[in-house]
């Protein structure tokens, strides 16, 4: 089956040659063509370039695009997609003066959620999970990476990763499962979270990697929440069990979990609202891809991400939406990229290849997603007519999307 797009307004994010992240004054560039066509077999990009270039090779439908842009897909590296219920009580809790850490203190937080997913049955939260996935995917995201960690029990960790390994079967969109039973120590072990941490080694770990449920392990590295040392020993044991680290540092302090996560090879670091030299240094020596999410900034009031600082120093930067239910509760990619641009001082063109390539790096699939490259997967928006790839960002109440096309179909 030959899909042949023509009249295309601009192709963005062309890649000729295969890349895996960009990084630093690169990201200010973004490849494209105008006046371009592109050419899907099956589920893959066969060709593309100039409408002038193009031959008269026959194909089983012609979709005729002109005025409209094409793009790669959004590629969401960091969520918390399956979750029960909703915590807009906290929310008004915010508005009235109380902050995220004393929410948690009281309860609430991450343990509010834990406690409503363990009461979910698994259809359940399923079927509450599949409407946020399809809501993101209209919105342009064609992979994404979602997180358990509101379970905080080996038998709701395990619901969650099964919920999510559902959801991969079922949907046209690639999914990467992560563990993160280290996002908060449940209440019956705040005086003693090592026990904890022995449960999450010794009885879920084992269970997860025998059922083969998660491909990353994360661990919420933050004051409150997991030290260092305890970040470094899941880690490690993680690794044993064959699991990629990708971890939440830096969002509230400066604890050295960012070195933790290099010694560990880790292929991101996520949220880094707070930054220091030595981090900037360690991230320079490594290959593991800074994570910005910037609508958690924006929800909770907190800092952003110094984006800037990053790219200055050479480092590569990718943006990812951290949909939950306390601190964002929002997949919408295009507010991502439109917050990076208003609130970060990102230009559309390093917003863009944050949200594409870059978040394809932090999940292990720039091989396959990200770009406009032969061979990839023909996973495209294409926008609605509009003036310049500028205006996605610039527009940041509309909905500037036509048609999304996974695996390609519409």
């Amino acid at each position: 089956m030959q899909t042949l797009l023509i009249n295309i307004k601009e192709l963005l994010q062309v890649r000729e040659q295969h890349i895996d992240k960009v990084s630093g004054a690169d990201m200010k560039v973004l490849p494209s063509i105008k006046n371009a066509y592109l050419r899907i077999e099956n589920d893959r990009i066969l060709d593309f370039g100039r409408m002038e270039d193009l031959n008269g090779k026959t194909v089983d439908s012609v979709l005729d695009i002109k005025g409209k842009m094409v793009l790669p897909t959004w590629c969401d590296s960091h969520t918390h997609l399956v979750y029960a219920g909703n915590r807009e009580q906290e929310f008004i809790d915010r508005i009235n003066g109380r902050s995220y850490e004393e929410i948690a203190e009281r309860g609430g937080g991450i343990l509010n959620s834990a406690k409503k997913l363990q009461q979910t049955s698994e259809d359940e939260l399923y079927e509450q999970s599949s409407r946020r996935l399809e809501e993101v995917m209209a919105l342009g995201t064609g992979a994404i990476e979602i997180k358990s960690g509101y379970g905080l029990t080996t038998e709701a960790e395990l619901k969650m990763l099964r919920v999510i390994k559902r959801l991969a079967e079922d949907y046209p969109i690639t999914i990467k499962p992560t563990f993160l039973g280290a996002h908060a120590v449940p209440s019956e072990y705040k005086q003693n979270p090592e026990v904890f941490i022995d449960l999450l080694i010794h009885e879920m770990l084992p269970k997860i990697a025998e059922e083969g449920l998660a491909e990353f392990i994360d661990v919420f590295c933050e004051k409150g929440y997991f030290t260092t040392t305890q970040t470094d020993r899941i880690l490690e044991t993680g690794s044993r069990y064959g699991l990629q680290a990708k971890i939440h540092v830096n969002q509230f302090s400066i604890s050295g979990g960012i070195q933790v996560a290099i010694k560990h090879r880790a292929l991101s670091v996520d949220h880094l609202e707070v930054l220091d030299t030595n981090d900037i240094l360690a991230l320079k020596k490594s290959e593991t891809m800074p994570v910005a999410l910037p609508s958690c900034s924006y929800f909770l009031g907190i800092p952003y991400t110094p984006a800037r600082k990053i790219l200055d120093a050479g480092l590569p930067l990718a943006l990812a939406s951290d949909y939950n239910p306390g601190s964002t509760p929002s997949g919408n990619m295009n507010f991502v990229i439109s917050t990076a641009c208003i609130k970060m001082k990102l230009t559309p063109e390093e917003a863009i290849n944050a949200a594409t390539i870059n978040g394809a790096y932090a999940m292990y699939l720039s091989k396959t997603h990200g770009s406009i490259t032969r061979g990839k997967k023909a996973n495209l928006i294409i926008t609605k007519e509009i003036p310049s790839y500028g205006f996605l960002p610039y527009a940041f109440g509309s909905n500037n999307i036509h048609t999304v096309i996974l695996n390609g179909k519409s």
